[in-house]
Protein backbone atom coordinates (compact mmCIF):
# COMPACT_ATOMS: atom_id res chain seq x y z
CA UNK A 1 0.00 0.00 0.00
CA UNK A 2 1.68 3.15 -1.33
CA UNK A 3 1.96 6.23 1.53
CA UNK A 4 -1.16 8.31 -0.16
CA UNK A 5 -3.44 4.87 0.55
CA UNK A 6 -1.82 5.14 4.46
CA UNK A 7 -2.90 8.49 4.42
CA UNK A 8 -6.75 8.19 3.73
CA UNK A 9 -6.77 5.34 6.33
CA UNK A 10 -5.17 7.29 9.00
CA UNK A 11 -7.88 10.07 8.20
CA UNK A 12 -10.59 7.85 8.13
CA UNK A 13 -9.75 6.43 11.74
CA UNK A 14 -8.92 9.82 13.03
CA UNK A 15 -11.97 11.75 11.43
CA UNK A 16 -14.52 8.86 12.50
CA UNK A 17 -12.92 9.23 16.22
CA UNK A 18 -13.55 13.53 16.27
CA UNK A 19 -17.35 12.94 16.31
CA UNK A 20 -19.13 16.79 15.79
CA UNK A 21 -16.06 18.51 17.61
CA UNK A 22 -14.01 20.39 15.56
CA UNK A 23 -15.59 19.79 12.52
CA UNK A 24 -14.88 22.65 10.99
CA UNK A 25 -11.10 21.62 10.93
CA UNK A 26 -11.40 18.74 8.85
CA UNK A 27 -9.33 18.23 5.28
CA UNK A 28 -10.97 17.33 2.28
CA UNK A 29 -9.04 14.48 2.08
CA UNK A 30 -10.53 10.87 3.47
CA UNK A 31 -10.18 7.08 3.08
CA UNK A 32 -11.36 4.94 0.52
CA UNK A 33 -15.23 3.60 1.08
CA UNK A 34 -15.08 -0.47 1.82
CA UNK A 35 -12.90 -0.02 4.80
CA UNK A 36 -14.09 -1.91 7.76
CA UNK A 37 -16.16 0.37 10.42
CA UNK A 38 -15.92 0.18 13.92
CA UNK A 39 -18.92 -1.98 14.93
CA UNK A 40 -21.71 0.55 16.03
CA UNK A 41 -25.37 -1.09 17.18
CA UNK A 42 -28.37 0.45 14.88
CA UNK A 43 -31.52 2.30 16.72
CA UNK A 44 -33.08 1.64 13.51
CA UNK A 45 -36.88 0.26 14.36
CA UNK A 46 -37.50 -2.43 11.19
CA UNK A 47 -40.21 -3.99 13.26
CA UNK A 48 -43.06 -2.09 11.99
CA UNK A 49 -44.94 -0.74 8.62
CA UNK A 50 -42.85 2.31 8.25
CA UNK A 51 -39.36 3.15 8.13
CA UNK A 52 -38.02 6.27 8.89
CA UNK A 53 -35.82 8.42 6.94
CA UNK A 54 -34.11 11.81 6.96
CA UNK A 55 -33.63 14.93 4.83
CA UNK A 56 -31.55 18.02 5.48
CA UNK A 57 -31.22 20.95 3.67
CA UNK A 58 -30.53 24.22 4.00
CA UNK A 59 -33.99 25.92 4.17
CA UNK A 60 -32.88 29.29 5.36
CA UNK A 61 -29.88 31.21 5.29
CA UNK A 62 -27.79 31.75 1.93
CA UNK A 63 -27.82 28.62 0.46
CA UNK A 64 -31.28 28.36 0.05
CA UNK A 65 -31.98 29.51 -2.99
CA UNK A 66 -30.14 26.61 -4.21
CA UNK A 67 -31.62 23.73 -0.78
CA UNK A 68 -35.31 24.46 -0.97
CA UNK A 69 -35.43 22.82 -4.42
CA UNK A 70 -33.47 19.67 -2.98
CA UNK A 71 -35.99 19.05 -0.67
CA UNK A 72 -39.28 19.48 -2.70
CA UNK A 73 -37.40 16.96 -5.12
CA UNK A 74 -36.58 14.06 -2.17
CA UNK A 75 -40.38 14.27 -1.12
CA UNK A 76 -41.03 13.68 -4.65
CA UNK A 77 -39.57 10.75 -4.65
CA UNK A 78 -40.29 9.41 -1.85
CA UNK A 79 -43.78 9.56 -2.61
CA UNK A 80 -42.82 7.79 -6.00
CA UNK A 81 -41.31 4.91 -3.83
CA UNK A 82 -44.32 4.55 -1.21
CA UNK A 83 -47.11 5.03 -4.33
CA UNK A 84 -44.81 1.49 -5.72
CA UNK A 85 -45.45 -0.33 -2.47
CA UNK A 86 -42.47 1.41 -0.48
CA UNK A 87 -39.11 -0.57 -0.03
CA UNK A 88 -39.21 -3.94 1.30
CA UNK A 89 -43.10 -3.67 1.55
CA UNK A 90 -42.50 -0.58 4.25
CA UNK A 91 -43.62 3.24 3.94
CA UNK A 92 -41.07 5.47 3.98
CA UNK A 93 -41.70 8.28 6.60
CA UNK A 94 -40.16 11.35 6.33
CA UNK A 95 -38.45 13.18 9.20
CA UNK A 96 -36.47 16.74 7.87
CA UNK A 97 -34.08 19.19 9.51
CA UNK A 98 -33.04 22.55 8.12
CA UNK A 99 -28.86 22.41 8.11
CA UNK A 100 -29.41 26.81 8.31
CA UNK A 101 -26.16 27.19 5.75
CA UNK A 102 -24.05 26.69 8.24
CA UNK A 103 -21.58 23.69 8.88
CA UNK A 104 -22.24 23.21 12.83
CA UNK A 105 -26.20 23.03 12.41
CA UNK A 106 -25.61 20.48 9.73
CA UNK A 107 -23.65 18.53 12.36
CA UNK A 108 -26.09 18.75 15.25
CA UNK A 109 -28.59 18.21 12.95
CA UNK A 110 -27.45 15.29 11.53
CA UNK A 111 -26.44 13.67 14.69
CA UNK A 112 -30.20 14.08 16.08
CA UNK A 113 -31.63 12.03 12.67
CA UNK A 114 -28.99 9.37 13.44
CA UNK A 115 -29.09 9.38 17.34
CA UNK A 116 -32.36 10.63 18.47
CA UNK A 117 -34.90 9.93 15.16
CA UNK A 118 -33.22 6.92 14.61
CA UNK A 119 -33.21 7.21 10.43
CA UNK A 120 -32.34 4.30 8.25
CA UNK A 121 -30.35 6.78 6.13
CA UNK A 122 -30.30 10.41 5.24
CA UNK A 123 -30.27 12.75 2.54
CA UNK A 124 -28.82 15.95 1.54
CA UNK A 125 -26.10 18.66 2.03
CA UNK A 126 -24.75 20.89 -0.53
CA UNK A 127 -21.49 22.54 0.35
CA UNK A 128 -18.13 20.63 0.88
CA UNK A 129 -18.36 22.17 4.81
CA UNK A 130 -21.65 20.67 5.52
CA UNK A 131 -20.59 17.65 4.24
CA UNK A 132 -17.34 17.51 6.14
CA UNK A 133 -19.12 18.66 9.35
CA UNK A 134 -21.65 15.65 9.10
CA UNK A 135 -19.09 13.27 7.84
CA UNK A 136 -17.98 12.37 11.36
CA UNK A 137 -21.52 12.04 12.71
CA UNK A 138 -22.18 9.44 10.13
CA UNK A 139 -18.69 7.88 10.38
CA UNK A 140 -18.79 7.75 14.07
CA UNK A 141 -22.27 6.11 14.21
CA UNK A 142 -22.04 3.84 11.01
CA UNK A 143 -24.76 5.36 9.35
CA UNK A 144 -25.62 6.11 5.82
CA UNK A 145 -25.72 9.83 4.09
CA UNK A 146 -26.53 10.22 0.54
CA UNK A 147 -24.70 13.23 -0.99
CA UNK A 148 -26.46 14.82 -4.01
CA UNK A 149 -23.97 18.08 -4.91
CA UNK A 150 -21.16 17.89 -7.74
CA UNK A 151 -17.96 18.61 -4.71
CA UNK A 152 -14.04 18.88 -5.44
CA UNK A 153 -13.22 15.04 -5.21
CA UNK A 154 -10.16 13.67 -2.84
CA UNK A 155 -13.11 11.49 -0.59
CA UNK A 156 -14.35 8.71 -0.18
CA UNK A 157 -15.89 7.33 3.34
CA UNK A 158 -17.68 4.10 3.41
CA UNK A 159 -20.82 6.48 5.52
CA UNK A 160 -21.28 8.46 2.56
CA UNK A 161 -22.62 7.69 -1.31
CA UNK A 162 -21.59 10.53 -3.76
CA UNK A 163 -24.49 11.13 -6.37
CA UNK A 164 -23.50 14.39 -8.07
CA UNK A 165 -20.21 14.39 -10.13
CA UNK A 166 -16.85 14.54 -8.36
CA UNK A 167 -14.00 16.33 -10.33
CA UNK A 168 -13.11 14.57 -13.38
CA UNK A 169 -16.99 14.21 -14.52
CA UNK A 170 -17.01 18.02 -14.21
CA UNK A 171 -14.25 20.46 -13.93
CA UNK A 172 -11.85 18.51 -16.29
CA UNK A 173 -14.62 18.36 -18.86
CA UNK A 174 -14.99 22.30 -18.20
CA UNK A 175 -11.44 22.84 -18.49
CA UNK A 176 -10.75 20.73 -21.87
CA UNK A 177 -13.90 22.20 -23.21
CA UNK A 178 -12.79 25.55 -22.53
CA UNK A 179 -9.11 24.16 -24.04
CA UNK A 180 -10.35 22.40 -26.98
CA UNK A 181 -13.15 24.39 -27.85
CA UNK A 182 -13.38 27.88 -27.05
CA UNK A 183 -9.38 27.65 -27.38
CA UNK A 184 -8.88 29.32 -24.12
CA UNK A 185 -5.45 30.41 -22.92
CA UNK A 186 -5.88 32.29 -20.02
CA UNK A 187 -8.36 31.68 -16.97
CA UNK A 188 -9.42 33.72 -14.03
CA UNK A 189 -10.72 31.97 -11.57
CA UNK A 190 -13.69 33.39 -9.14
CA UNK A 191 -14.98 31.42 -5.96
CA UNK A 192 -16.49 31.27 -2.63
CA UNK A 193 -13.98 30.89 0.26
CA UNK A 194 -14.70 27.39 1.20
CA UNK A 195 -13.35 23.99 0.94
CA UNK A 196 -15.36 23.09 -2.94
CA UNK A 197 -13.69 25.92 -4.45
CA UNK A 198 -10.35 26.96 -3.27
CA UNK A 199 -9.72 23.17 -3.84
CA UNK A 200 -10.99 22.92 -7.18
CA UNK A 201 -8.74 25.45 -7.88
CA UNK A 202 -5.74 24.48 -7.12
CA UNK A 203 -6.62 21.36 -9.29
CA UNK A 204 -7.32 23.71 -12.16
CA UNK A 205 -3.79 25.49 -11.52
CA UNK A 206 -2.63 21.77 -11.87
CA UNK A 207 -4.33 21.40 -15.26
CA UNK A 208 -3.68 24.72 -16.06
CA UNK A 209 0.00 24.16 -15.56
CA UNK A 210 0.23 21.00 -17.40
CA UNK A 211 -1.76 22.51 -20.53
CA UNK A 212 0.07 25.55 -20.86
CA UNK A 213 -3.38 27.84 -19.52
CA UNK A 214 -2.67 31.25 -17.66
CA UNK A 215 -3.84 31.50 -14.51
CA UNK A 216 -4.29 35.75 -14.64
CA UNK A 217 -6.47 35.86 -11.33
CA UNK A 218 -7.84 34.06 -8.00
CA UNK A 219 -10.20 35.77 -6.21
CA UNK A 220 -12.31 34.45 -3.11
CA UNK A 221 -15.66 35.91 -1.21
CA UNK A 222 -17.31 34.62 1.80
CA UNK A 223 -20.68 32.84 0.81
CA UNK A 224 -23.17 35.38 1.25
CA UNK A 225 -20.97 38.42 -0.31
CA UNK A 226 -23.07 40.91 -2.24
CA UNK A 227 -19.82 43.44 -2.83
CA UNK A 228 -18.16 42.05 -5.68
CA UNK A 229 -16.93 45.86 -6.96
CA UNK A 230 -13.29 45.22 -6.53
CA UNK A 231 -13.19 41.57 -7.59
CA UNK A 232 -15.25 42.41 -11.37
CA UNK A 233 -13.05 45.12 -11.41
CA UNK A 234 -10.08 42.84 -11.56
CA UNK A 235 -11.76 40.23 -13.58
CA UNK A 236 -12.08 43.33 -16.18
CA UNK A 237 -8.62 44.77 -16.46
CA UNK A 238 -7.40 41.01 -16.18
CA UNK A 239 -8.28 40.55 -20.04
CA UNK A 240 -8.64 36.74 -19.46
CA UNK A 241 -9.96 34.64 -22.24
CA UNK A 242 -12.54 33.41 -19.75
CA UNK A 243 -13.71 32.99 -16.30
CA UNK A 244 -14.16 29.76 -14.01
CA UNK A 245 -16.78 30.51 -11.45
CA UNK A 246 -17.11 28.51 -8.44
CA UNK A 247 -19.30 30.83 -6.23
CA UNK A 248 -21.90 29.08 -4.78
CA UNK A 249 -25.16 30.37 -3.87
CA UNK A 250 -27.01 34.01 -4.26
CA UNK A 251 -23.46 35.42 -4.57
CA UNK A 252 -23.94 34.99 -8.06
CA UNK A 253 -26.90 37.33 -7.94
CA UNK A 254 -23.98 40.34 -7.19
CA UNK A 255 -20.98 38.72 -8.95
CA UNK A 256 -22.94 38.61 -12.66
CA UNK A 257 -24.68 41.91 -12.19
CA UNK A 258 -21.32 44.08 -11.44
CA UNK A 259 -20.12 42.21 -14.08
CA UNK A 260 -22.49 43.04 -16.54
CA UNK A 261 -22.36 46.52 -15.33
CA UNK A 262 -18.52 47.15 -16.34
CA UNK A 263 -19.95 45.66 -20.05
CA UNK A 264 -18.16 42.34 -19.99
CA UNK A 265 -20.96 39.69 -21.53
CA UNK A 266 -20.54 35.73 -23.20
CA UNK A 267 -18.70 37.11 -25.99
CA UNK A 268 -16.05 39.26 -24.36
CA UNK A 269 -15.41 37.09 -21.81
CA UNK A 270 -17.54 33.93 -20.91
CA UNK A 271 -17.91 32.79 -17.89
CA UNK A 272 -17.94 29.03 -17.10
CA UNK A 273 -19.85 28.08 -14.08
CA UNK A 274 -19.87 24.97 -12.15
CA UNK A 275 -22.95 26.07 -9.09
CA UNK A 276 -25.23 27.80 -11.46
CA UNK A 277 -27.91 25.67 -12.72
CA UNK A 278 -31.56 26.21 -13.92
CA UNK A 279 -32.63 27.07 -9.90
CA UNK A 280 -29.90 29.72 -9.57
CA UNK A 281 -30.65 31.24 -12.81
CA UNK A 282 -34.07 32.27 -11.74
CA UNK A 283 -32.85 34.03 -9.04
CA UNK A 284 -29.49 35.62 -10.66
CA UNK A 285 -32.26 36.71 -13.71
CA UNK A 286 -31.87 35.29 -17.37
CA UNK A 287 -30.58 38.53 -18.54
CA UNK A 288 -28.28 38.51 -16.57
CA UNK A 289 -26.26 35.46 -17.50
CA UNK A 290 -27.78 34.80 -21.28
CA UNK A 291 -25.43 33.28 -22.99
CA UNK A 292 -22.88 32.12 -20.66
CA UNK A 293 -21.59 28.70 -20.39
CA UNK A 294 -22.14 25.80 -17.27
CA UNK A 295 -20.85 22.24 -17.07
CA UNK A 296 -23.06 19.73 -15.56
CA UNK A 297 -24.14 16.46 -16.29
CA UNK A 298 -27.96 17.18 -16.20
CA UNK A 299 -30.18 19.61 -17.80
CA UNK A 300 -33.76 20.07 -17.87
CA UNK A 301 -33.68 20.25 -21.45
CA UNK A 302 -32.69 16.99 -22.04
CA UNK A 303 -34.20 14.63 -24.11
CA UNK A 304 -35.29 11.68 -22.92
CA UNK A 305 -38.29 9.48 -21.70
CA UNK A 306 -37.04 9.21 -18.13
CA UNK A 307 -36.46 13.08 -18.37
CA UNK A 308 -39.03 13.86 -19.36
CA UNK A 309 -41.20 12.23 -16.67
CA UNK A 310 -39.06 13.30 -13.81
CA UNK A 311 -39.78 16.80 -15.15
CA UNK A 312 -43.53 16.61 -15.60
CA UNK A 313 -43.57 14.85 -12.06
CA UNK A 314 -42.34 17.39 -10.60
CA UNK A 315 -43.94 20.00 -12.08
CA UNK A 316 -47.71 18.51 -11.29
CA UNK A 317 -46.99 18.40 -7.79
CA UNK A 318 -44.91 22.00 -7.35
CA UNK A 319 -45.94 23.77 -10.74
CA UNK A 320 -45.34 24.64 -14.32
CA UNK A 321 -43.22 27.05 -13.81
CA UNK A 322 -41.19 25.33 -11.77
CA UNK A 323 -37.54 23.94 -12.95
CA UNK A 324 -35.37 20.95 -12.33
CA UNK A 325 -31.95 21.19 -12.09
CA UNK A 326 -28.63 19.02 -12.11
CA UNK A 327 -28.80 18.94 -7.97
CA UNK A 328 -32.20 18.21 -7.36
CA UNK A 329 -32.00 15.05 -9.99
CA UNK A 330 -28.98 13.79 -8.14
CA UNK A 331 -30.62 13.90 -4.87
CA UNK A 332 -34.12 12.31 -6.34
CA UNK A 333 -31.96 9.17 -7.80
CA UNK A 334 -30.21 8.94 -4.12
CA UNK A 335 -33.57 7.85 -2.66
CA UNK A 336 -34.03 5.74 -5.80
CA UNK A 337 -30.63 4.15 -5.87
CA UNK A 338 -30.71 3.83 -2.05
CA UNK A 339 -34.22 1.89 -2.32
CA UNK A 340 -32.54 -0.61 -4.85
CA UNK A 341 -29.82 -1.11 -2.83
CA UNK A 342 -32.21 -2.11 0.57
CA UNK A 343 -34.27 -4.00 -1.81
CA UNK A 344 -31.15 -5.82 -3.16
CA UNK A 345 -29.71 -6.66 0.53
CA UNK A 346 -32.56 -7.40 1.51
CA UNK A 347 -32.32 -5.29 4.74
CA UNK A 348 -32.00 -2.15 6.37
CA UNK A 349 -28.76 -2.67 7.98
CA UNK A 350 -25.50 -0.41 6.86
CA UNK A 351 -22.82 -3.08 6.15
CA UNK A 352 -25.58 -5.50 4.02
CA UNK A 353 -26.33 -1.79 1.93
CA UNK A 354 -22.85 -1.56 1.37
CA UNK A 355 -22.25 -4.89 -0.06
CA UNK A 356 -25.06 -4.87 -2.38
CA UNK A 357 -24.18 -1.45 -3.69
CA UNK A 358 -21.51 -2.26 -6.56
CA UNK A 359 -23.10 -2.03 -9.79
CA UNK A 360 -26.80 -1.16 -8.69
CA UNK A 361 -28.36 1.32 -11.28
CA UNK A 362 -30.86 3.41 -12.18
CA UNK A 363 -32.26 5.21 -15.05
CA UNK A 364 -32.02 8.16 -13.90
CA UNK A 365 -33.21 11.51 -15.63
CA UNK A 366 -29.83 12.25 -16.73
CA UNK A 367 -29.41 8.82 -18.16
CA UNK A 368 -28.38 5.62 -16.53
CA UNK A 369 -26.09 5.53 -13.29
CA UNK A 370 -23.99 2.69 -11.74
CA UNK A 371 -22.74 2.63 -8.03
CA UNK A 372 -19.25 2.06 -8.19
CA UNK A 373 -18.74 0.08 -5.15
CA UNK A 374 -15.04 1.31 -4.23
CA UNK A 375 -15.51 4.60 -4.15
CA UNK A 376 -18.90 4.97 -3.50
CA UNK A 377 -19.56 7.14 -6.37
CA UNK A 378 -21.58 6.70 -9.76
CA UNK A 379 -20.96 7.02 -13.31
CA UNK A 380 -21.69 10.23 -14.96
CA UNK A 381 -21.60 11.93 -18.34
CA UNK A 382 -20.17 15.27 -18.43
CA UNK A 383 -22.29 18.19 -20.31
CA UNK A 384 -21.33 21.85 -21.20
CA UNK A 385 -24.78 24.00 -21.33
CA UNK A 386 -25.24 27.37 -22.18
CA UNK A 387 -27.66 29.24 -21.03
CA UNK A 388 -30.84 31.04 -23.04
CA UNK A 389 -33.29 33.62 -22.73
CA UNK A 390 -35.73 31.85 -21.02
CA UNK A 391 -33.93 30.54 -18.61
CA UNK A 392 -33.03 27.09 -19.08
CA UNK A 393 -29.79 25.19 -20.40
CA UNK A 394 -29.08 24.25 -23.74
CA UNK A 395 -26.29 21.08 -24.21
CA UNK A 396 -23.48 22.37 -26.54
CA UNK A 397 -21.29 19.70 -25.67
CA UNK A 398 -21.37 15.80 -24.36
CA UNK A 399 -18.61 13.29 -23.04
CA UNK A 400 -18.83 9.81 -22.74
CA UNK A 401 -20.22 8.06 -19.41
CA UNK A 402 -17.53 8.51 -17.32
CA UNK A 403 -16.43 6.33 -14.16
CA UNK A 404 -15.46 8.16 -11.22
CA UNK A 405 -12.11 9.03 -10.35
CA UNK A 406 -12.24 11.23 -7.07
CA UNK A 407 -8.91 10.79 -6.21
CA UNK A 408 -7.66 11.56 -9.83
CA UNK A 409 -5.56 8.30 -10.24
CA UNK A 410 -5.51 8.22 -14.06
CA UNK A 411 -4.18 12.12 -14.05
CA UNK A 412 0.01 12.45 -13.80
CA UNK A 413 -0.40 16.13 -13.51
CA UNK A 414 -2.53 15.78 -10.48
CA UNK A 415 -0.73 16.52 -6.87
CA UNK A 416 -3.52 15.33 -4.08
CA UNK A 417 -1.76 16.86 -1.10
CA UNK A 418 -1.33 20.02 -2.86
CA UNK A 419 -4.63 20.22 -3.53
CA UNK A 420 -5.97 18.88 -0.18
CA UNK A 421 -3.60 21.38 1.21
CA UNK A 422 -5.13 24.27 -0.61
CA UNK A 423 -8.73 23.22 0.68
CA UNK A 424 -7.73 23.27 4.19
CA UNK A 425 -7.02 27.02 4.34
CA UNK A 426 -8.85 29.05 6.85
CA UNK A 427 -11.09 31.16 4.90
CA UNK A 428 -9.49 34.87 5.44
CA UNK A 429 -13.12 36.09 6.01
CA UNK A 430 -15.72 34.06 7.55
CA UNK A 431 -18.57 36.45 6.67
CA UNK A 432 -21.98 35.61 7.43
CA UNK A 433 -21.88 31.90 6.96
CA UNK A 434 -18.60 31.37 8.91
CA UNK A 435 -17.76 28.21 6.86
CA UNK A 436 -14.40 26.37 6.41
CA UNK A 437 -18.83 21.32 -2.36
CA UNK A 438 -19.70 21.37 -5.83
CA UNK A 439 -19.03 21.97 -3.82
CA UNK A 440 -19.05 21.07 -6.08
Amino acid sequence: MGDHHQHRNRSLRATAALGAVGVLLLSACGARAGEEAAAVESCVDVDGEEITIGFINSLSGTMAISETTVNDVLHLAAEEINADGGVLGKQLDIVEEDGASEPATFAERAERLVAQECVAAVFGGWTSASRQAMRPVFEGHDALLFYPTQYEGLEASENIFYTGATTNQQIIPALDYLLQEEGVESLYLVGSDYVFPRTANMIIRQWAEEHDVEILGEDYTPLGSTDFTTIANQVASSDADAVFNTLNGDSNVAFFRQYNSLGLDAETMPVLSVSIAEEEIDGIGAANVEGQLTSWNYYQTLQSPENEAFVGAFQDEYGETRVTSDVMQSAYTSLHLWAAMVEEAGSFDVPAIREAADGISFDAPEGTVTVDGETQHVTKTPRIGRITEDGLIETIWEGELTEPDPFLETYSWADEEEAEEAGDEEPEDQGSEDQGSGDE
